[in-house]
């Protein structure tokens, strides 16, 4: 082969390599990065996971840690705990 066709093959292949390099640093400037959701109730490991309190009160057994943060909020918004306290709330009405 030629010194010139060679010299062309090189720098065409050059060329071609320079081009992808420019184009995927182009595509890593613009991609949006996104933090990762750490939400515990996007979380099927939590809904998995024994509650923390469980051992010291009888009424968190059972209970996943979800379920535990959702009574905790119940609780604090005075939302009836059982069937039995909602029917009641409705008869009130």
């Amino acid at each position: 082969m030629k010194k010139s066709t060679m010299n062309t093959l090189i720098g065409s292949a050059l060329a071609a390599a320079s081009g992808i390099f420019v184009y995927k640093a182009y595509q890593e400037k613009n991609t949006v990065r996104v933090e990762e959701d750490t939400d515990m109730r996007n979380s099927s490991k939590v809904d998995e996971r024994e509650s923390v309190s469980a051992l010291e009160d009888s009424s968190e057994q059972g209970l996943s840690q979800l379920d535990s943060a959702y009574r905790d909020e119940w609780q604090a918004n005075a939302f009836p705990q059982t069937h039995k306290e909602m029917r009641e709330l409705e008869e009130d009405k």
